[in-house]
């Protein structure tokens, strides 16, 4: 059976902090692929600085040459808030026959029963919370998590303490964020000036 991870955020930019435990994921759990999928308008959150297609095009330096890697543009198509029950729900009805996992951080699985549609979004796909810096679990989470041991998975990441607002921060005051973006990301991002103050 195919084994598809998803991977959603605004990657405003893209950074190591979304890389690394995506691959870490990806060999934990041995899927055959890991889909980046930019919001394009967010529902949880102010929009992203930079247009979806800069923040896709980023994202698209960052995997060309990581196996199993692929941008999935499809949020960019919709003129809608996006909603992970949606986009999950497409993918089910695209590829019925493959397993789907849903990578969040702990960060924003503390509050996941918040989310719009939560109980649709773990029948869709199963749950991949991966450790975040400073971030422990709350009483409600972990209940749920025992409850729905057989769709929710901790998985024990690098926990890395970037922020694409910290990247950002950096670049807006002319410092080089070298070793905190993928190399390509990071050359686009100095040439082109795409998050300097002008």
């Amino acid at each position: 059976m195919r084994s598809i991870g998803i991977l959603g955020g605004t990657f405003d930019p893209i950074h190591v902090g979304h890389l690394r435990p995506a691959i870490e994921v990806q060999q934990l759990l041995s899927l055959d692929e890991i889909r980046l999928i930019p919001c394009h308008r967010t529902s949880h959150r102010e929009q992203p600085l930079r247009s979806s297609t800069v923040r896709s095009h980023l994202c698209q330096l960052a995997v060309d040459e990581l196996p199993g890697f692929v941008v999935d543009n499809r949020e960019l198509a919709r003129d809608t808030l996006s909603y992970t029950a949606d986009t999950l729900a497409e993918l089910h009805a695209e590829y019925p026959e493959a397993r789907l996992y849903f990578l969040m951080g702990a960060d924003s699985f503390d509050y996941f029963q918040q989310w719009h549609r939560w109980e649709e979004i773990v029948e869709l796909a199963t749950l991949v919370v991966m450790a975040r810096p400073g971030t422990k679990l709350g009483t409600e989470a972990l209940a749920l998590q025992r409850k729905k041991s057989d769709r929710i998975v901790l998985a024990q990441t690098t926990e890395l303490r970037i922020s694409s607002t910290a990247v950002r921060a950096l670049l807006a005051h002319g410092q080089d964020p070298r070793y905190l973006i993928a190399e390509p990301v990071r050359e686009y991002i100095l040439q082109e000036q795409i998050y300097t103050e002008k």
